[in-house]
């Protein structure tokens, strides 16, 4: 192992080790809770949006002020309770069910509180990771974090559809709940002291001790100037977006089309999702070779206009060929999606000064979870209203055209990603650090802010070598997702 390994640092492997249970658990219910609505309590493609709409529905309703909150709370704290709340939750469908009381509105309700769960546990995990790991590791980091997401999509709904056809859905779900609770429990191993907060003038501030901060409303304000008033966060934001929309548009009907059209099994639907993830695994392995040539944001461009195209693939889906060629496609842009999510999320998270990465997390999950809501809810109407097929070909253009935003940009030519400057806003800065890479879409690299600050200061870290190789040879970071 290298002397400068981030497998040295033993709060990033606590982290790593809890977010791969959390995963395992998060893609089995992928798989078995939309197949819990369609074949134990009949739903239909309306239902199906509306379960799918639910589950995402509370990062645009709490999502902007969690980022503020979670600036304000002890990281590892949020990350726990995240967990056990989610565990309760889904522990509460099998019960049902095996009284006989599981309905479509207990259903949602799992959806809705969970998705709420999960907005705390993302905008967290993804604000510890650099004062864990340190800003010049963070490619290294987010390639191992999102890595391990595309390991646990094969995996995960791989082994959720295998668990639906052996144990049917509901007790599927009970893996879910189990997953969590074991995450809950490995995240109690990682150390308050690794999750100390710096502000603007560099002297670190243990997690314990008050320090003022402005206004709710001021907070998110700043967090959304941050994200909008950039023009390469606000690509990276549009296209993550609009990706997630098509993505959804499309995913939503498949446990419908899979199930009543093509009269295939659970695991051909489990296999086809785990297909995306091994798409995503490869993705994530390829940033950072490609990067370190072409630059980060040419990068993003590129791959967007190579691979993105083949969303229009998907929609073809149907029996025989078509079932490979659909797949064929859904690999393409997954593959495309794990480059964005290494480099994009490490982008933005270098262009963001510590006392911001709570609140630019927190718009990057609303505005792109927010799409998710609305991908859900317009594929059940749509899919009432057009049709199975017209639906599919609608999510499958956008997903064909989702590079755009970033394509059009200033991202296209650019080399190096600019580093963030320290901020010395009177925004207080955040409870313990940060951890943790995000989902699902990446942000790119953008001017640096307008104050010329050095680089963030110090954290609490292991020791660690000179940046890795790329793009970045000055060591200057920038993540985003």
């Amino acid at each position: 192992m290298r002397p400068d390994s981030l497998w040295r640092i033993p709060d990033f492997r606590t982290l790593f080790t809890a977010t791969a249970l959390t995963q395992l658990g998060t893609n089995v219910g992928y798989v078995a809770v939309p197949l819990v609505a369609v074949e134990a309590l009949d739903a239909g493609p309306g239902q199906a949006g509306l379960l799918a709409t639910l589950s995402t529905l509370a990062f645009l309703l709490i999502g902007l002020p969690a980022g503020a909150w979670v600036d304000r709370m002890h990281h590892r704290r949020v990350l726990i309770v995240a967990d056990l709340v989610k565990a309760a939750l889904y522990a509460s469908v099998p019960l049902a069910w095996w009284l006989g009381g599981l309905t479509l509105g207990q259903l949602y309700a799992v959806a809705l509180l969970t998705g709420a769960a999960t907005v705390f546990f993302d905008v967290g995990s993804q604000s510890v990771l650099p004062g864990l790991v340190g800003r010049e590791h963070l490619v290294d980091a987010n390639s191992a974090v999102v890595g391990l997401m595309a390991v646990s999509n094969v995996a995960g709904r791989g082994a959720g559809g295998l668990l639906v056809q052996l144990l049917t859905a509901p007790l599927a779900i009970a893996v879910t709940a189990l997953s969590h609770l074991g995450s809950a429990l490995r995240l109690t191993a990682l150390r308050p002291t690794a999750l100390r907060r710096t502000p603007a003038d560099g002297v670190p501030v243990h997690p314990d001790t008050p320090t003022p901060t402005p206004g709710l409303g001021a907070q998110i304000a700043e967090g959304l100037r941050h994200v909008l008033g950039n023009p390469e966060l606000r690509a990276l934001a549009a296209t993550a977006s609009l990706n997630n929309l098509g993505s959804q548009l499309v995913n939503t009907l498949l446990p419908v089309l899979f199930v009543r059209e093509l009269n295939l099994p659970a695991w051909a639907l489990g296999l086809f999702w785990a297909v995306g993830g091994v798409g995503i695994l490869l993705g994530s392995r390829c940033a950072r070779p490609v990067s370190a040539r072409l630059g980060d944001g040419r990068t993003l461009a590129l791959a967007g206009l190579c691979l993105a195209p083949a969303g229009l693939l998907v929609p073809m889906i149907g029996g025989g060929p078509w079932l490979l060629l659909a797949g064929a496609g859904w690999l393409l842009v997954s593959l495309k999606t794990g480059m964005d999510n290494v480099l994009g999320v490490s982008l933005r998270q270098r262009m963001t000064a510590d006392h911001l990465l709570g609140r630019m997390n927190a718009t990057f999950r609303f505005l792109l979870f927010g799409a998710l809501a609305i991908g859900s809810a317009l594929s059940g109407l749509l899919g009432e209203l057009l049709g199975l097929r017209t639906t599919l070909w609608l999510g499958g253009a956008v997903l064909a055209t989702a590079f755009l935003p970033v394509y059009l940009s200033p991202l296209r030519t650019r080399r190096r990603p600019s580093a963030a400057p320290v901020s010395t806003a009177t925004s207080a800065p955040t409870s313990p650090a940060p951890t943790g890479t995000a989902p699902t879409s990446p942000a790119p690299t953008s001017p640096a802010p307008t104050s010329p600050a050095p680089t963030s200061p110090p954290r609490y870290r292991a020791p660690v070598a000179s940046p890795a190789p790329g793009p970045d040879t000055d060591g200057r970071c920038a993540p985003a997702r």
